[in-house]
């Protein structure tokens, strides 16, 4: 008989459901005093199943990552025990400061999290706040997930 937690765990096409649903993932670095450093982000995914984020190249989140590249990130959702569900990625944190790189990944964050298509004039509207970011790749090393909805009420 399966255990527990192998009967909970998410296929890799749950996982990628639903990760593509989620708006926002916890992103997990190192602070110079090594205490985590949580910060939700928005993010889309890669065609390979890395995170992709922007965040501006001045934030602690990217010292953190020039200091330390390792993180994870976390999404979850559910009201009740019974319907938690949730992914947590570990991996290493590329960072690109390249304008066209960041100005891709920010259009593709941008229609993930809003719904609308980013047409040309739009994602040239986006030049202006992509000179000042970093794009931030995160390709998972290891996933864990739980969907305690195929528990079925019973723990």
């Amino acid at each position: 008989m399966p255990s527990r937690r192998d009967r909970i765990q998410m296929t890799e096409g749950e996982q990628r459901a639903f990760l593509e649903a989620a708006r926002t993932v916890i992103l997990c670095s190192v602070g110079p005093d090594g205490v985590p450093h949580p910060m939700p982000m928005w993010f889309a995914l890669d065609d390979d199943g890395a995170v992709l984020m922007t965040t501006f190249a001045k934030s602690q989140k990217i010292r953190n990552l020039e200091r330390e590249p390792r993180v994870s990130l976390l999404v979850e959702d559910g009201e009740s025990y019974s319907e938690l569900r949730g992914v947590v990625l570990y991996g290493k944190a590329e960072l690109e400061p390249d304008t066209e790189r960041v100005l891709g990944v920010l259009a593709r964050v941008s229609e993930k999290s809003t719904g609308a298509v980013i047409g040309p004039e739009a994602r040239e509207g986006l030049r202006s706040t992509a000179a000042k970011r970093v794009a931030v790749r995160v390709a998972p090393d290891r996933i864990v997930s739980w969907d305690h909805r195929k528990l079925g009420g019973r723990y």
